[in-house]
């Protein structure tokens, strides 16, 4: 992860629960091409993490998350004509403690991600998207976003999961 990655955590960890900084367990990332392929790519990425650490239960629900949040850093935040840009411009990280699990998408847009009104008096009530962040925050324990510090610009956009207690055998 390098430099980079840790400039991008540090903001990210403290606009989490406070969490005991010697139970994390792992961390991984992966850069993601600028093309819409890479949602399907982001979730093999996520369910090998899973399986390592062994939440394979979580699959379905982190994978939904993932997805949108890659969708929308895809969707809303590449600036046109990124998709031959160098160095992928979307980041996904996945964060492991003992009782949670964070997915955290890097994209280089400054805006804020808003989630749309889908209450039944909305015009675009029927509309096929704009349903990602409402499925992010039903799916997960808590959600938010943070601009980018030092040198990187953008923002990263989290979702967190809180993990049920290990059970040993007796």
């Amino acid at each position: 992860m390098g430099t980079e990655g840790s400039t991008m955590l540090e903001p990210l960890r403290q606009g989490l629960p406070p969490v005991d900084p010697t139970s994390v367990s792992s961390s991984v990332s992966c850069s993601l091409a600028a093309r819409y392929e890479s949602v399907k790519g982001a979730r093999e990425f996520t369910k090998s993490a899973l399986q390592r650490w062994e939440l394979n239960e979580q699959f379905d629900d982190v994978a939904l998350v993932v997805s949108e949040l890659v969708t929308n850093a895809l969707r809303h935040a590449l600036p046109r004509g990124s998709s031959g840009a160098p160095d992928p411009p979307v980041r996904l990280h996945l964060m492991h403690w003992t009782s949670r699990l964070v997915c955290a998408v890097r994209d280089p847009s400054d805006e804020c991600p808003v989630a749309r009104d889908t209450s039944p008096g909305d015009p675009d009530f029927a509309a096929e998207c704009g349903r990602g962040l409402h499925l992010v925050e039903a799916v997960s324990d808590s959600w938010g976003w943070h601009p980018l510090a030092g040198t990187l610009r953008g923002k990263v956009v989290w979702a967190l999961f809180r993990l049920p207690p290990t059970r040993f055998p007796l």
